[in-house]
C-alpha cells in the first residue's frame, strides 16, 4: 500500500498518497523526512482519536503501546509499517495484497494476536475521510483544524488523503475508501467523477465538497466562501485608493472560486465606471510560483498595472518576489491584495492586505453537514457560503504615494 502511519501524541493518522498521473496509489510516508507543511498538519491533528478499520476504534490505546495482549489493527499496521486498510484486507482474506506484505502482517499477528473490537453490524467506521488535492501550505492546516474540532466532539478519527494535484481521486482511493467504510467524506478543492459519486451514494457513504475546485453539481453538497463578494471588496478597496490599472491573477482553469473572485472584480470595475481590461488578467494555480510568473508578465507590460488583486495569498507572495525583481516597491510603486488571510499574510514585508475567508469555519460546517447526512438528515441547502472580510494591512496605498521607509518593501 502507498500509505504509512505516523503516531503523534498517542494519536494515529493515516496519510494516503495517490499517483498524480495514473490514479494508482504510490509510495509515500508521513515519517521523517517530512515536508514542513505536512509536519504542521500532523502536529495540528495530534489529538485525533485512534481508529481501527478492522473492527472499530479505541481512543485510549496508542498504536505504539507495548503492553501485553492482542493488538488492534492500528497497532499491527504500526509494527508492520503498512496502512490500516492493508491490515484489514489481510485479516479479511482479501486477495489484493502482495505476498511479502501479507506475510509481514501475518507474522505480526502470529506474534501478538489481533484484538477485534465490535461495532454495530453493517454500520460505518467511526472515521471521517479528508481528501486534499494537495497538502502544501497553511490552507490545509486551517481546514484540518475545523474538521478536527467536529471530529473530536463526535469521537471520530480522521484519515487524510492527498491526490498529488489531481482534481479527482483514482481507483486506488475508491477501493480503499470502500474498504474503510467511513462515516463520511470531505473533499477539499477537489471532487468526484459522476461515477465515483454514484458509487459512494450506492454504498451509503455521504460526502461534502469544501471550497470545490469546479462546479459541484446539483446533487453534491458543498461549502465555500462568498468569493464574489470578496473579489468585489478587494477591488473596491483599490479603486477607493485611486487605482485604475488593476490587474487580477485568478485561479486555474475551471476553478469555481477563481471565476467568482474575478466576477466580483469585474462588478466593482463596472460599478465605478472603470473599463475592464482583459489584458490585465492572468490565470494560474493557487501557489507562489504562479503568482511570480504572472507578476513577471504583468509588470513587464508597457502600461503596467499600479495594483494587483491576487486571488490567493500564495500568489501574492510570488508577486512580491516579481515586484522585487522588477525594482518596484510595495506599496509605493505597486499595491497588492491577496485572498485567504492565512497566518503568514501578517508576516510578509509589508504585511499583506487580503480578503479573509473563514477556512476553519468552512471545514467545521462541512463536517457537521456530512455527519447530518450520515444520520439520514437531508441538507437544508446543497450550497453553503460563509462571509468573507477585507483585512487592510500595509501592502496597499494610493498610486504614487510617498511613504515612510518603514512601510516600503
Amino acid at each position: 500500500m502507498g500509505s504509512r502511519l505516523q503516531t503523534c501524541g498517542g494519536a494515529l493518522v493515516s496519510f494516503e498518497i495517490f499517483g498524480a498521473r495514473t490514479g494508482s496509489e504510490v509510495a509515500g510516508t508521513v515519517g521523517p523526512p517530512l515536508e514542513p507543511v505536512k509536519r504542521a498538519v500532523i502536529t495540528r491533528i495530534s489529538t485525533v482519536e485512534i481508529f481501527d478499520e478492522a473492527g472499530g476504534y479505541d481512543p485510549g490505546v496508542s498504536p505504539t503501546d507495548t503492553g501485553k495482549g492482542p493488538l488492534t489493527a492500528a497497532q499491527i499496521a504500526e509494527r508492520a509499517g503498512v496502512s490500516v486498510s492493508t491490515v484489514s484486507k489481510v485479516i479479511n482474506g482479501q486477495a489484493d495484497v502482495a505476498p511479502r506484505t501479507r506475510a509481514l502482517v501475518e507474522g505480526v499477528i502470529r506474534r501478538h494476536g489481533h484484538l477485534r473490537q465490535k461495532r454495530r453490524a453493517g454500520g460505518p467506521a467511526p472515521l471521517l475521510e479528508l481528501v486534499f488535492r494537495q497538502v502544501r501550505d497553511a490552507y490545509a492546516i486551517e481546514i484540518m483544524g475545523g474538521v478536527q474540532q467536529v471530529a473530536r466532539e463526535h469521537r471520530l478519527a480522521v484519515v487524510l488523503s492527498e491526490l498529488q494535484g489531481r482534481h479527482t481521486p483514482g481507483l486506488g482511493w475508491v477501493e480503499d475508501l470502500l474498504a474503510r467504510r467511513p462515516t463520511g467524506v470531505l473533499l477539499v478543492f477537489s471532487g468526484l467523477t459522476e461515477a465515483q459519486g454514484a458509487q459512494l451514494r450506492s454504498r451509503g457513504i455521504p460526502f461534502v465538497l469544501v471550497d470545490p475546485g469546479g462546479e459541484p453539481g446539483h446533487a453534491s453538497p458543498s461549502v465555500g466562501a462568498s468569493n464574489w463578494s470578496g473579489g468585489l471588496a478587494a477591488t473596491r478597496h483599490l479603486l477607493g485608493l485611486g487605482h485604475r490599472r488593476i490587474a487580477v491573477i485568478t485561479g486555474p482553469p475551471g476553478s469555481l472560486a477563481g471565476r467568482a473572485r474575478l466576477d466580483g472584480h469585474r462588478a466593482a470595475m463596472d460599478d465605478a465606471g472603470v473599463p475592464f481590461d482583459p489584458a490585465l488578467v492572468r490565470a494560474g494555480e493557487f501557489e507562489p510560483a504562479a503568482g511570480f510568473a504572472a507578476g513577471r508578465e504583468l509588470l513587464r507590460l508597457p502600461d503596467r498595472p499600479t495594483a494587483v488583486f491576487a486571488c490567493n495569498d500564495g500568489q501574492a507572495v510570488g508577486l512580491y518576489q516579481a515586484a522585487a525583481e522588477a525594482g518596484l516597491r510595495i506599496p509605493a510603486d505597486l499595491s497588492v491584495v491577496g485572498f485567504d488571510d492565512l497566518p503568514p499574510a501578517q508576516w510578509t514585508v509589508p504585511p499583506l492586505t487580503t480578503v479573509r475567508q473563514p477556512l476553519s469555519e468552512m471545514a467545521a460546517t462541512a463536517a457537521t453537514m456530512v455527519l447530518a447526512l450520515a444520520h439520514g438528515e437531508p441538507p437544508r441547502q446543497t450550497r453553503v457560503e460563509l462571509a468573507t472580510e477585507l483585512v487592510v494591512r500595509a501592502s496597499t496605498a494610493p498610486p504614487g504615494a510617498v511613504l515612510p521607509l518603514s512601510l516600503l518593501h
